[in-house]
């Protein structure tokens, strides 16, 4: 991983903080091309009512909106915490080219922790991935917000 792939995680961290702020589990998500932000997301299903409004799916909705086409490939995903089985298949769908996320997820994890989706062999899309970066920030972010939760 590069001081670049440190820089847009960094972002994604800012968009963590966002849906914690706004009662929402803390996870940020950003997703580049060419150095450039096509689209961006925290977590909001209790704002918006929709189970789907994961950081992840929100980013590749923006993204696709902004590229005007469903399929990024291309692109990079960054996100705070290993994404879920819905937001792994939408990558796929997407055809994003890479994803970099930080905290692992053992309760629903769809990359290495619960699941290993991406290592799929029938599938015909492959997305390359990385884990951990700026993990230790990603899951203190977390670890306090469900302490709060829990008060």
């Amino acid at each position: 991983m590069t001081s670049t792939d440190r820089d847009w995680m960094l972002q994604a961290l800012l968009l963590a903080e966002r849906a914690a702020e706004e009662q929402e589990v803390p996870v940020g998500a950003v997703l580049v091309a060419q150095n450039r932000v096509l689209g961006q997301g925290w977590n909001q299903p209790i704002k918006k009512q929709d189970p789907t409004a994961h950081a992840e799916i929100i980013a590749l909705r923006e993204g696709a909106k902004h590229l005007g086409n469903y399929r990024l490939p291309g692109t990079t995903l960054y996100v705070t915490l290993e994404p879920c089985a819905m937001c792994v298949g939408a990558m796929l769908q997407a055809r994003i080219q890479r994803l970099v996320f930080a905290a692992l997820d053992s309760r629903a994890g769809a990359v290495c922790s619960m699941f290993r989706l991406l290592d799929e062999e029938r599938l015909n899309h492959r997305i390359l991935w990385e884990e951990g970066l700026l993990s230790e920030r990603s899951i203190a972010l977390l670890q306090t917000f469900f302490q709060a939760r829990r008060r």
